[in-house]
Formats: C-alpha cells, sequence, structure tokens
C-alpha cells in the first residue's frame, strides 16, 4: 500500500490552513457550473485493463448524461493529488486509499456526498464505517479486498491436517505440517496483516471514529504474544526469511503450506505459477472471526465547480451491475452488498474474500498517523525477539500524541 510522501503531506496540509485556501470556507460552497460539465477524473490504475474498463464506463455515463469525463491513470497519485491541492486545482474525481482518507477529510479536502447517491446503505457496513468521519459519510466505496487463508492443497493433503477455523486449530496444522518438514506458514510482518491477529482478539490501534488511542490493551496483546509464538516456533516466517519478496511468492513457490493474502493473490499466482493447486478460507477465529480489508473510494474535491456531475458521475461507477462488469475486468471484488451474489456465482472460489467483508476492519482512521504506523511495522519485524507489551505501550503513546490525546 502506498503512502503520500511526507513534503507532499505537508504541502496538503498547509494548503489546507492557508488564507483563503478554501479548504476551511465552507468548500461546499464553491461556484457551481450549470450546463454540460467536463469532469476530471484521477484513477490509481492497477493495470490496463482497469484504465481501459473505467474508461469505457465513463465513455457511456458521458453519453447518457450529456457531460464529458476524462480519465487519466495516475504514476504517484498521493503524489499528484497532494500537489494539485496544494495549487488549488484538484481533479473533480479520484481514487481515495483508506489507508489516506482521513488526512484528506481533516483538512476538508473532500466534499462529504456519499450519502447522497441511491441506496448508500447497500455499501457494506465496514465499508462505510472505513469511509465515515465526524459522522459524515464522506465518499462512496469503489470496490474493496479482504485477507483469507490461502491453503496449498498437495502440501495440506501431504501432512494430513484439517482446515483451521480456530487459532488452536491453526497451531495444530502447523504443527503437523513442520513435523513433515513442511514450513507452514509465510506471513508478512507488518500491521497489514499481522493486524488481522488484534481484531480476531477484540483489539484494534484506535476506537471506531478513529478519536482514541486503544493498542495498549489485553486483547492486542494476547494478539501478538500469539503471533510471537508462531513466529518464535517458525510455525510462520516472513517473505524475507523465505527468500521471497512478498508472501504470495513465497506460497506460489512451494515454500510455504499456507499464507495469509487478500485476493490480489489470484492474478499472481496465475501469472506465475499457474499449475499450483490451493483453496482459499476464512482466518481462523480468535474471540471473533476478523480480517482486514483495503479499499479505496470514490473521492469528490470539496473544491469542484461541477460536484452535481461528479456524484451523477460515481452514481454511474458504484451501481451493483457497474461493479460487476469491473469485477470481471479487473479482479476487483463490489462494494455494493447486492451485487455479492452475482460476484460469488462468477467467482465461487473467492466466497471467503467475500464473507469477510461482514467483519473486517479497515485501515486506521485517523489523521497524521503514517509515521506512527511505520514505527509499528518496524517494531513487528522485531516481534520474535521483542516484549509484545512493550510494542503496544509504544505504539499506544505514540498514537496518542497522533492524535492530541
Amino acid at each position: 500500500m502506498k503512502h503520500l510522501p511526507l513534503a507532499a503531506l505537508s504541502v496538503l496540509a498547509l494548503a489546507a490552513t492557508a488564507c483563503g485556501s478554501g479548504f476551511e470556507d465552507k468548500p461546499s460552497a464553491a461556484p457551481q457550473s450549470s450546463g454540460p460539465v467536463s469532469l476530471r477524473v484521477l484513477i490509481a490504475s492497477s493495470g490496463d485493463s482497469e484504465t481501459a474498463a473505467v474508461k469505457q464506463a465513463a465513455e457511456a455515463w458521458a453519453k447518457s448524461s450529456g457531460n464529458q469525463a476524462e480519465v487519466t491513470p495516475a504514476q504517484d497519485i498521493h503524489q499528484q493529488l497532494g500537489q494539485a491541492f496544494a495549487g488549488g486545482t484538484p481533479p473533480d474525481v479520484f481514487y481515495v486509499d483508506a489507508a489516506r482518507f482521513a488526512d484528506y477529510a481533516s483538512v476538508g479536502a473532500l466534499e462529504p456526498y456519499a450519502d447522497k447517491i441511491s441506496n448508500p446503505d447497500d455499501f457494506y457496513p465496514s465499508l462505510r464505517t472505513t469511509f465515515t468521519r465526524d459522522g459524515k459519510f464522506y465518499c462512496a466505496p469503489k470496490d474493496f479486498s479482504t485477507l483469507a487463508l490461502i491453503v496449498n492443497d498437495d502440501l495440506w493433503k501431504k501432512a494430513g491436517a484439517e482446515i483451521p477455523t480456530t487459532w488452536e486449530q491453526l497451531t495444530s496444522a502447523a504443527e503437523k505440517l513442520k513435523a513433515k518438514g513442511i514450513t507452514p506458514l509465510a506471513l508478512g510482518d507488518t500491521r497489514d496483516r499481522m493486524g488481522a491477529f488484534m481484531v480476531q482478539a477484540g483489539g484494534w490501534i484506535t476506537s471506531p471514529d478513529g478519536t482514541k488511542a486503544t493498542a495498549d490493551s489485553p486483547e492486542n496483546l494476547q494478539a501478538l504474544e500469539y503471533v510471537q509464538k508462531l513466529v518464535k516456533e517458525k510455525l510462520a516466517q516472513s517473505p524475507k526469511q523465505l527468500g521471497a519478496d512478498w508472501s504470495g511468492a513465497a506460497f506460489g513457490e512451494g515454500k510455504a503450506a499456507m499464507t495469509i493474502e487478500g485476493n490480489w493473490i489470484k492474478g499472481a499466482l496465475k501469472a506465475d505459477h499457474p499449475d499450483l493447486k490451493y483453496s482459499v478460507h476464512e482466518l481462523p477465529a480468535g474471540a471473533k472471526k476478523g480480517t482486514l480489508s483495503f479499499t479505496n473510494c470514490w473521492g469528490i474535491a470539496a473544491k469542484s465547480a461541477n460536484k452535481a456531475a461528479a456524484i451523477s458521475f460515481v452514481e454511474a461507477m458504484t451501481k451493483a451491475d457497474q461493479q460487476l462488469t469491473f469485477a470481471k475486468a479487473f479482479g476487483v471484488m463490489p462494494s455494493r452488498q447486492s451485487a455479492k451474489d452475482g460476484y460469488v456465482k462468477e467467482f465461487p472460489g473467492d466466497t471467503a474474500f467475500v464473507n469477510g467483508a461482514d467483519y473486517a476492519q479497515g485501515p486506521v482512521n485517523a489523521a497524521k498517523m503514517d509515521s506512527v504506523l511505520s514505527d509499528f511495522d518496524a517494531q513487528l519485524q522485531q516481534l520474535a525477539s521483542k516484549d509484545p507489551k512493550t510494542i503496544l505501550a509504544r505504539l499506544q503513546k505514540n498514537t496518542q500524541s497522533a492524535l492530541g490525546e
């Protein structure tokens, strides 16, 4: 997950507080254009398939609405948005990474429009929460991914293990695999993977509204102690320990029988290991089921003079049938619950990923947390030798400082 460079973020913050910036002067009062308009749309495309699909959908909207939409795939969307906001010329519509949402919303850069499009309650509640701040549902979720347990079917059969549905069963299965000389689990050593265990234990880094630090809790301690046990006993190893760039590569090369990844792993395995037999399962539960979600929303600039057309554009992009078209084109999961049945029918192997939406935790919904979370990642990479309670106490202190508690 890419992050906005600190310099660009600083520029954005300065632009938000500078005299006459417009970000804090009732941005919704920006003069609005009438008649046909031309929207500027900036996307963080995953590749040619996504770019082509969005452009095609934009052309269909333009034809039906009488407007125009120029879709541009960004080279570095966070940097480009930061510069555009600082210069006072943001695109009308743009992708907003959930991990950056609070930074943009906190300085008034985003128009809170999402409740104005049809059936906003159709978006998964966990995704609505991700893009809600101060009680306002800002922007419509574009699509999403969740983490699930990916299992190498051949290695699993060799070990004679059962598919785990609890932490205890995960440990038991991992021990059976290790006894057969098989590395059990390839696990990324950052919050974007290990954090799922915190959610399963009933904890998280901040309160749901992002205003309170909740890192130093018994639930989070239980989670990190469990993961530490896996790491110390080599039941779980990082991609680096397995000689790979990421867990999906280690899994694809047969260096581990399990990994915890999102549905993006499908494309990588199909391209690099087309003969690998694997299956996807919901993550084992701790005190409860839990996973992490990764998503973008369709942001609309508070300074846009074309808000009515922009909302109409997002409405078209997020209809259930259009989301299913996007899913077939470039592999994303629809953010609307009404598209779930159609998606699962088309991609039955993704059922575990989709089911995770019901209990997924989105990224930390608070501004100015980038350095705090980077430091937490650095601590997690030393989990085998560090006291989990010390790690969480440090995270708690840093989070409180960032939140101004």
